[in-house]
């Protein structure tokens, strides 16, 4: 053996790639407003959730309720639904979803509401902000499912007591036990509210025949792989659909029951393989403005994280799990 050979350094193996959740990192510091890099502090490494509060409160006003795009799709500064319900699903994650804060937010929307007692869309206003065009500004807006149920849902799930839950609650359990053409995004809107209702016999009744709904209706796509034999709901953009782990981002919402393990499992695989190479996820929903899009990425990675996580998949490498978490049954 030559000297040359003896002090040649021994074969390494190449560096493992960086795991999803390395990559997701990445991606977050590079594109995300605050407010998301501090949810991707908390929920993955190990974050004072106080730097979360902080940073939701930038977009808090005056009257109680939340503006300043906190939903991308909306811009300007008023308070309006969507950050509301935007708002709850933070603080819902921080585990602070009570207290004066709630209480103040609740008579906001006690101000706001529609002669029903549900909340619309977009609140109209004095001055016209930029809104994405799939949410039209209306002089007398409606009361909505899609607003109105993810905002009671989380209210009630946190044993949040206060008079306008009352009607708002009826609104919610009329639209949803009614409902018999819905799109996908009133289910899931119906689904939050279910996930949340306090009378739990009555929601696992109408998640069961709102299951049966979806299925027969084609609502959701079942199997990614063949996703374009389901037709795009009109109004949506191309590509814009919505699958199992849209509709049960958890383990333990009523909607996991509407889809089997299988069905379950070539959800998550598709969701898994939806991180692209700067490592976030894309958003399906039509791009009307570019900073709306920049904005959205960041959250839908976020929830993309957080539904793999609850479903046990893993995100800092590692083997796969023998199997995806069952739910309940199917519905019959």
């Amino acid at each position: 053996m030559s000297g040359d050979e003896a002090s040649a350094p021994a074969p390494t193996d190449p560096p493992a790639p960086p795991s999803p959740l390395a990559r997701a990192e990445r991606f977050i510091w590079l594109t995300a407003r605050v407010l998301e890099q501090r949810r991707f502090a908390f929920h993955f490494l190990g974050g004072d959730p106080d730097a979360v509060d902080t940073a939701l409160g930038s977009y808090l006003n005056a009257d109680g309720g939340y503006g300043h795009a906190l939903d991308p799709d909306l811009r300007g500064p008023l308070s309006q639904p969507l950050h509301t319900a935007h708002a709850l699903r933070v603080l819902d994650g921080l585990g602070r979803c009570a207290g004066q804060r709630i209480e103040r937010l609740c008579r906001h929307l006690t101000r706001v509401s529609t002669a029903d007692g549900a909340l619309p869309v977009v609140l109209p206003a004095p001055r016209a902000y930029p809104a994405a065009p799939y949410h039209p500004v209306h002089d007398d807006p409606p009361g909505e499912l899609l607003t109105t149920g993810p905002v009671v849902g989380v209210l009630h799930r946190n044993r949040i007591w206060h008079a306008w839950l009352f009607r708002a609650t009826d609104f919610c359990w009329e639209r949803v036990e009614t409902m018999r053409h819905a799109n996908p995004y009133e289910v899931q809107s119906a689904v939050a509210f279910l996930d949340g209702a306090p009378d739990r016999a009555r929601a696992v009744a109408a998640a069961d025949r709102l299951g049966r709904l979806v299925r027969e209706q084609r609502l959701v796509v079942l199997d990614p792989r063949r996703r374009r034999e389901y037709l795009p709901y009109p109004g949506c953009a191309p590509g814009e659909q919505l699958f199992a782990h849209d509709v049960a981002p958890r383990p333990e919402s009523l909607a996991r029951g509407w889809f089997t393990d299988e069905e379950m499992r070539r959800s998550l695989d598709f969701l898994a393989a939806g991180q692209q190479p700067d490592g976030g996820w894309p958003v399906r929903r039509l791009a009307w403005a570019p900073g709306s899009s920049l904005e959205r990425r960041p959250i839908a990675t976020l929830e993309a994280l957080l539904t793999l996580r609850a479903y046990g998949r893993p995100l800092a490498g590692g083997p796969e799990p023998d199997a995806t978490r069952p739910g309940p049954a199917l519905p019959r």
